[in-house]
């Protein structure tokens, strides 16, 4: 089993360097050339410190040196040291860079993964997680690239310095010939130990993101359910997990690093004993023997970068098979050929829709609904029946387990995503607002479906919205920033807001989902006038206000997944006994 997890790791982690090279060859390759120039000009600058040696330094304890050797000495050392500068500054520069493009590609790759997947995907994934996943475990997998190229050049760095090695003693040269081995045997052991650790800690860190934004998001329940100490406990046991599994991994990093300094340094004493020796019996130089062993403390940082590599490539393809679950993700269905929305009013029909959040738990069960081309339909029922679920899959934002949705006839999976988002609206219940402004939280995304949002049309979608007067008597109007999510404005305030910015689309089917719950009645029934007259559209209100019901052409109630009776609120009071109950309930929580 170790054997095969370490040649898994070693498939895993050259499969992880391919695949970042590729995605950015250009600057790659010319930090590799950097590299080598340094490892070229590092192997000739212990040969210019070997001749200098023995033509300058020696002999000048002998008699006088000439002052065009010293010079010349001096010169080459110089030249070579400026050189070697400029191959480490443009290794650096573009290996550095290489991260960064490799960085930037995969968190724009989950981004758009992020947006194209269907809304079950988030329902199954923590924010925290998903935050974890384009945070730390992009950078954590893009780190294995800025070693690469300095450890590329190593592989010149050894060839040259072995040949050197043997140009100056076969003997030292079987120094060098045990060092290397001796690395890739560590290597092999930590590489062993080390990925399922590292997994862990990836893991844990996606807990303790998951803990802090639910902590933080939900702030006010934590301090209104006085759970600040509740909360502070149950993230320093994710936190704890986190240091565990972090220690376990130092703990190996601890033993590898160390040993892996030590190899230079204990083959650099080795090297002296032999190499003393060999100069004592006239077959090598001290110069020479200067030179093996600049040779190998040149080495002494390198071997340490190479290691650094080695740490990182467990942790790197761990990163990255976590980030590559994200991508493997199926991103919603684009039909090949799209069909456009019909001009005019839109019809909405669903046939035979079935739908659950849980296997085996239904939330829509054979559920039919029609709703003619500019109808207004008041879907009512007991909460947990299913009507938010219905209008997510009526506004395409997920499609059934079963059954389908026709909007103007057309199947919803065979209309262009821009079309339709240009023509259908959902309005939550619970309204999200963006840090920013309250002009641009209304007009946001309109540029993407091509919709005309000037000053003229905003103020004209807050008026039907009816927050216009509470904006414009506001000291800078329009253009006042709301705080995070729009907690600096009532909750009416907010989706009141959030109306205005489905209506300055101008949809031709609007949802909206229990969006009027935090607006008084007076406010909600202008509303609804204001939508009636200045709107020539498909609307479907989920409502729990009688006035709110009775202005609707229609009533649609709902029980267990499902569209049990339909007709006008007076049929439904006639007819339907379950209906007057809950009409009955309602009108009690008004009074």
């Amino acid at each position: 089993m170790p054997d095969t997890i370490d040649r898994s790791m070693w498939r895993r982690g050259i499969a992880t360097l391919r695949r970042f090279i590729v995605a950015h060859p250009g600057p790659f390759t010319t930090s590799v050339i950097g590299s080598s120039v340094f490892a070229l000009t590092s192997v000739l600058g212990t040969i210019v410190l070997g001749r200098v040696t023995d033509r300058v330094i020696i002999p000048s304890f002998k008699g006088h040196v000439a002052s065009g050797t010293v010079w010349g000495g001096a010169i080459a050392i110089i030249v070579v040291a400026f050189i070697r500068s400029a191959g480490v500054i443009t290794r650096r520069y573009f290996a550095g860079m290489t991260a960064s493009a490799n960085m930037a590609t995969l968190r724009h790759q989950i981004a758009d993964r992020y947006l194209d997947v269907p809304l079950s995907f988030h329902r199954e994934h923590t924010t925290g997680t998903l935050l974890a996943h384009a945070d730390n475990d992009v950078m954590v997998a893009s780190e294995v690239i800025n070693p690469l190229p300095f450890s590329t050049g190593l592989v010149l760095l050894i060839v040259f310095s072995l040949i050197a090695l043997f140009a100056i003693d076969p003997l030292l040269t079987l120094v060098g010939l045990v060092l290397f081995p001796a690395m890739f045997a560590l290597n092999r052991f930590y590489t062993r130990r080390v990925e399922l650790p590292a997994q862990t800690v990836q893991e844990r860190v996606g807990d303790v993101s998951a803990i802090t934004h639910e902590s933080f998001e939900g702030v006010m329940v934590v301090k209104t359910l006085g759970r600040q100490d509740a909360e502070v406990e149950r993230l320093g046991r994710a936190a704890d997990q986190l240091r565990v599994a972090r220690v376990r991994v130092g703990a190996l990093r601890a033993l590898f690093e160390p040993t892996l300094d030590a190899l230079p340094n204990l083959a650099i004493i080795m090297l002296l004993a032999i190499g003393g020796w060999r100069v004592s019996t006239g077959a090598v130089s001290p110069g020479d023997l200067v030179q093996a062993m600049a040779l190998f403390t040149l080495l002494a940082f390198p071997m340490r970068v190479v290691g650094f590599l080695l740490e990182e490539m467990p942790r790197s393809v761990v990163a990255l098979d976590r980030i590559d679950g994200v991508l493997a993700a199926s991103p919603e269905a684009v039909p090949p050929d799209p069909s456009p929305l019909p001009s005019g009013g839109l019809d909405v029909e669903a046939h035979r829709l079935e739908y659950g959040y849980v296997a085996g738990v239904p939330v829509l069960q054979h559920c039919d609904v029609r709703i003619a081309a500019g109808e207004v339909v008041a879907l009512v029922g007991p909460t947990g029946c299913g009507k938010t679920t219905l209008c997510e899959l009526l506004a395409g934002l997920d499609r059934p387990e079963r059954g389908v949705v026709r909007v103007g006839g057309i199947d919803l999976t065979e209309v262009a995503r821009g079309d339709l988002r240009a023509s259908v609206a959902l309005v939550f219940q619970e309204s999200f607002l963006f840090t920013d402004t309250i002009a641009n939280n209304i007009s946001i995304g309109t540029e993407a479906i091509g919709t005309d949002a000037d000053d003229t049309s905003m103020r004209w979608a807050a008026g039907i919205s009816q927050v216009a007067r509470f904006v414009e008597s506001l000291p800078a109007g329009y253009d006042t920033s709301i705080g995070e999510r729009g907690v600096t404005v009532s909750g009416g305030q907010r989706q009141r807001i959030a109306l205005a910015r489905a209506l300055v689309r101008r949809p031709r089917f609007l949802l909206l989902d229990d969006a009027t719950s935090a607006v008084d009645a007076t406010v909600e029934a202008r509303i609804l006038h204001g939508l009636r007259d200045e709107l020539d559209m498909t609307t479907l209100i989920v409502a729990h206000r009688v006035s709110t019901i009775a202005l609707a052409d229609r009533v649609f109630f709902m029980q267990e997944g499902r569209i049990v009776a339909t007709g006008t609120h007076t049929e439904l009071l006639a007819t339907n006994r379950d209906y007057e109950a809950m009409v009955r309930a309602y009108e009690q929580e008004v009074a």
